[in-house]
């Protein structure tokens, strides 16, 4: 696996770890529809969140979070909307972000930004 692999494994697994601690039950992690895919797909109380990783080693270029672009944000807005439909949810939903800056073997940094718009 390449390294950048295994570093956005390794975040997602803290952030599914995170989340856990945090009183979330995990629903899916990278649920897939088409070309389109989701991190993790979690429920806090009444709400399903479903929420993108982004993970760096550093912050030379940015903030993790800054990576999601227009394209990727129209990608997740459709992958939510499948699952959405799909799954026959009446529950109010979420879009989350985690981003964690840090490599494997060390204490990473993580940020857990709620209620972000998409579009």
């Amino acid at each position: 696996m390449a390294a950048h692999n295994e570093l956005g494994k390794w975040g997602e697994d803290l952030a599914a770890a995170y989340l856990a601690k945090k009183g979330y039950e995990i629903l899916e992690r990278d649920w897939k529809s088409g070309h389109h895919d989701l991190d993790i797909i979690a429920r806090d109380e009444d709400t399903l969140v479903f929420i993108e990783v982004k993970t760096r080693s550093n912050r030379l270029f940015g903030d993790p979070e800054e990576a999601i672009d227009y394209k990727k944000r129209m990608s997740l807005q459709s992958a939510i909307n499948h699952y959405v439909k799909s799954h026959r949810t009446g529950r109010d939903i979420r879009f989350d972000i985690i981003s964690i800056v840090g490599t494997i073997g060390s204490t990473p940094e993580i940020e857990h930004i709620k209620d972000v718009t998409l579009i």
